[in-house]
């Protein structure tokens, strides 16, 4: 009597039966937030010309030409302008923009970059 192999074995699945019913999935839901947006404001002072931040505006932010020197003459006349409303880190990236475009070429006293800042948009 020889040692069974392989093919004098028939080995069968276990038969599972079970009595609980299977939970129904209820439907994912999935919401959509917007990000909070923040403003990128340009800060006024003396060491930056009109031209210079006109040309901030239409290069780095493609405001119109109209556009950019309605925002400057705000600059001018308020302290400060909003040019921009993105979320946080879109805003992060203009205002790094910004202060990576280094002192007016037009003015000698210009020695670094015009103020800007972002700060959270009010009411949003």
């Amino acid at each position: 009597m020889g040692e069974p192999d392989d093919t004098d074995v028939a080995v069968m699945d276990p038969i599972v039966t079970t009595k609980s019913v299977p939970k129904t999935r209820r439907a994912v839901q999935t919401e959509t937030r917007r990000e909070p947006p923040y403003n990128v404001i340009i800060l006024n002072d003396e060491d930056h010309t009109f031209e210079y931040v006109i040309e901030i505006l239409c290069k780095l932010f493609r405001h119109s030409l109209d556009t950019a020197q309605k925002m400057t003459w705000e600059v001018h006349l308020r302290g400060r302008a909003i040019v921009f409303t993105t979320h946080k880190e879109h805003a992060e990236l203009k205002r790094d923009q910004v202060l990576a475009y280094g002192p007016d070429p037009r003015l000698e006293r210009s020695k670094g970059p015009i103020g800007c800042v972002i700060e959270p948009a009010e009411g949003e």
